[in-house]
């Protein structure tokens, strides 16, 4: 058997795959006072009845929790070694403000996380053509490491200049702070982020540190929990680029699981897509709290290098999931100026929206969904949380229809209108706004709420096919057990092509390939079945940004196939190129073991009681057909309007569309 659980902020998702396909699946609340505990109540209902814990072939795990502990300033203390003169880089920062229009805005970088105070410049320097300048003063690092630790930094970012051109005097930096202060965790900028930028590879170092301590109790504490179960097998981790990591290896480099959970949600979109016959489509997973969108070519998700968490960059390799503050937990308001907004503001998980009846006293798009009839509150969460339609009506009634002047159901149907654009709009950002049709994409709606709001996307944006997966709500648990094990390494340049001899490069790739291959075999994987990846980060002479180029393996030639690759990338990107010389700023190779292909399993197709009840679709309310989806045959045909139920989520079918039922999908198209 293979488990997969992924901590969402409203909900945790929890999946469990036996070696015939078959699939058992569960949502509990989460719990943000100790995400751990969610995961144990998870696990603790998986393996319930008839599941056997030494029959678990892999343990997998996306989380949160790295991404919150930045936004939410609960990292630990961290330092920061660096360069004499180069203390007040993280200060600095770029010339560009988050709101360009905003006259009170606090500070664009992470000042807090690295405070004056605990900035401490040392005398080293390593020149731009790689060779040291001035030899390290270990002396000084000793004393900047007991002065760090003397004012309560727990962990230790050292950033020196062009250290990624030659790391020699970080290593040697970190091992003198590791014997002078063996309780302090150490990040390396030529280990976390290898490049240039100084800005940004330091808070990518900064951040690494902060997290180690964080990281490493809490994947202590899942360990613990997975062992208390009888579990054997070890911890493995979604990492922000789409692939698992072992539990040790995250603990090491931390900074990657900053985008776990909707990494591994857009894996999941991309399987799916992959069953139902599409290379290519875009996802959305609508969850209590957030929306995830990612667009998918060639049956993998998108990547980026240039990475955010809030206003601050975090430049590790990361699928391109565009998060935005709506879901089913988004809370109505009125303005100031008497107008109706939803979110970004959430109810969470604690105290939820009002229908939870948990004290939460705010109307939220759930709320709204329970109102219009979409949602049954004896079914919600497979019948686990009851829901209080009488609270989610008093809710809008008395924080938006009352005020606007509206009846209840105008109101809900208001708030469902205007989630509805923001989603659309989001897409269309990851979409049209980067030259994309989204009318030539089908959509994959997932996550609890991603059902009740696809078509209303779908029509906004002219889409005509959407694709369902067995499990929608659960689909970042689900893409867990798809994503491949994986590891990279990388190396910084910063030197022209044509004066890189290509015995030299040949060498390099040959090491990083062997450093992918060595951490392979660290988790007991058969690092030569895995498949290699090699790809060449790019630039013109002069240029501050790059292009990332795929090269051959074991090509003869590395350097003129990264000129090539490079100007016929800058002339797709930009419709025009040059021959000019070319500098190679990076290498970076990945190694990746493929997850086992099992053929999926519907559940077994039930003779469910179909009904019928009162919904508003598109503002008009209407009897509509209410149908488990467990009793729809393979190949049957549902025509809307109709809402289609199970315990994870519910799928609106307004009119116009039907949706086919296949074995391990549903298609729901428009009608022309």
């Amino acid at each position: 058997m293979d488990i997969g659980i992924d901590i969402g902020g409203t909900f945790t998702d929890a999946v469990l795959r036996g070696g015939d396909g078959s699939l058992r699946s569960l949502k509990v609340p989460s719990t943000p006072d100790d995400p751990a505990r969610a995961v144990g109540h998870a696990l603790s209902r998986l393996l319930g009845g008839d599941a056997r814990p030494a029959e678990v072939r892999r343990f997998l795990h996306g989380t949160t929790v790295a991404t919150n502990a930045i936004l939410e300033g609960t990292a630990a203390p961290v330092g920061l070694i660096t360069t004499r003169g180069f203390a007040d880089v993280i200060e600095l920062g770029r010339m560009t403000r988050a709101s360009n229009y905003d006259l009170m805005f606090g500070p664009q970088t992470p000042v807090s996380l690295v405070p004056p105070e605990r900035r401490m410049e040392v005398t080293e320097r390593i020149g731009a053509d790689g060779t040291i300048w001035e030899p390290l003063d270990e002396a000084e690092v000793a004393e900047a490491a007991r002065a760090l630790e003397a004012s309560g930094a727990k962990a230790v970012a050292i950033t020196f200049l062009f250290a990624f051109l030659d790391p020699t005097h970080e290593r040697r930096a970190g091992e003198i702070v590791r014997a002078t202060c063996p309780g302090l965790a150490v990040s390396l900028s030529s280990e976390v982020d290898p490049a240039p930028r100084e800005y940004e590879r330091t808070c990518a170092t900064a951040f690494d540190a902060a997290l180690k301590p964080v990281m490493s109790d809490y994947l202590g504490r899942i360990e613990s929990i997975i062992e208390g179960a009888g579990i054997s097998v070890p911890l493995q981790v979604m990492h922000s680029r789409g692939g698992l990591l072992g539990a040790g290896t995250a603990r090491g480099k931390p900074i990657r699981l900053t985008l776990s959970g909707p990494s591994a949600a857009a894996i999941g979109a991309a399987a799916v897509l992959d069953g139902a016959g599409f290379p290519d489509g875009v996802s959305i997973d609508v969850g209590g709290t957030s929306a995830d969108i990612a667009v998918i070519r060639g049956g993998a998700p998108a990547l980026r290098m240039d990475g955010m968490i809030g206003t601050f960059p975090v430049r590790v390799p990361t699928a391109d999931v565009l998060a935005i503050a709506a879901g089913g937990g988004s809370i109505a308001w009125i303005d100031d100026a008497g107008g109706l907004r939803v979110g970004p503001r959430s109810a969470g998980a604690a105290p939820g929206p009002a229908c939870y009846s948990r004290g939460g006293t705010r109307p939220t798009v759930l709320d709204a969904s329970v109102v219009l009839g979409l949602v049954d509150p004896t079914r919600f969460a497979a019948g686990e949380l009851a829901l209080d339609p009488a609270a989610a009506a008093e809710a809008i009634e008395r924080e938006i229809a009352a005020p606007l002047g509206l009846g209840l159901r105008e109101a809900a149907v208001a708030i469902h209108r205007i989630i509805n654009a923001t989603m659309a709009e989001a897409v269309r950002k990851m979409t049209v706004a980067r030259g994309t049709d989204p009318r030539e994409l089908p959509l994959v709606p997932a996550g609890g709420g991603g059902g009740l709001h696809a078509y209303a996307i779908a029509e906004d944006l002219g889409q005509t096919r959407i694709v369902v997966p067995a499990a929608p709500g659960v689909l970042a648990a689900t893409g867990l057990l798809d994503a491949p094990l994986e590891h990279d390494a990388a190396r910084g340049f910063g030197r022209v092509t044509d004066s890189l001899p290509e015995e030299e490069l040949r060498a390099a790739i040959a090491e990083l390939v062997a450093q992918t291959g060595t951490a392979m075999q660290a988790e007991g994987a058969a690092a030569e079945s895995a498949e290699i990846l090699l790809t060449a980060s790019a630039s013109y002479v002069g240029q501050g940004h790059s292009l990332d180029v795929d090269i051959p393996h074991d090509g003869a030639a590395p350097g003129a196939a990264i000129r090539e690759g490079f100007i016929a990338a800058h002339r797709a990107a930009y419709g025009h190129a040059r021959q000019a010389p070319v500098r190679l700023v990076s290498l970076r190779a990945v190694r990746r073991l493929r997850a086992p292909v099992l053929e999926p399993r519907l559940p077994v197709h039930t003779t469910a009681e179909r009904g019928s009840r009162l919904a508003v679709i598109d503002g008009v309310p209407q009897e509509v057909a209410a149908v488990p989806r467990t009793s729809l045959a393979p190949g049957e045909i549902l025509h809307g309007p109709a809402i289609l139920e199970q315990d994870d989520t519910t799928l609106v079918i307004p009119a116009g569309w039907r949706v086919t039922a296949h074995p391990a999908h549903l298609l729901m198209e428009k009608r022309a």
